[in-house]
């Protein structure tokens, strides 16, 4: 599912204006343990625009089910839910953490015995 609903994306199979001025990464799609529903997470290129992008996703859903049906071997065209990722926010605030001064003096001075430990 998510390598065909990227592959559709890259092609441009979808005419929409807003999608076809965006990159978007699919990161994860999970599915339901029935297949029925498929939750795909997606992200806009450097995450801009999310709002706009996700209302053209949800406006072109029926094309992208009917595109998918015919692409994947499923019994039944998933129904499909689109989540914006927020992983790569996430991922962002713990690396800015990490380079707070406070952090960076608390991974320089460790003690001897934590040093020792990492080294074993």
């Amino acid at each position: 599912m998510r390598h065909a609903l990227a592959e559709m994306l890259i092609r441009g199979d979808v005419h929409d204006p807003v999608l076809e001025g965006h990159m978007i990464t699919v990161p994860e799609v999970r599915m339901s343990a029935d297949l029925r529903l498929a939750t795909v997470y997606v992200m806009p290129h450097g995450g801009r625009d999310q709002a706009e992008v996700m209302a053209a996703l949800n406006r072109n859903i029926k094309f992208l089910r009917g595109a998918l049906a015919r692409s994947v071997n499923l019994k039944f065209a998933p129904e499909i839910r689109f989540r914006v990722d927020e992983r790569f926010g996430e991922a962002e605030r713990i690396e800015k953490l990490l380079r707070t001064p406070t952090v960076r003096q608390d991974l320089v001075n460790k003690s001897p015995d934590e040093k020792a430990e990492e080294n074993e």
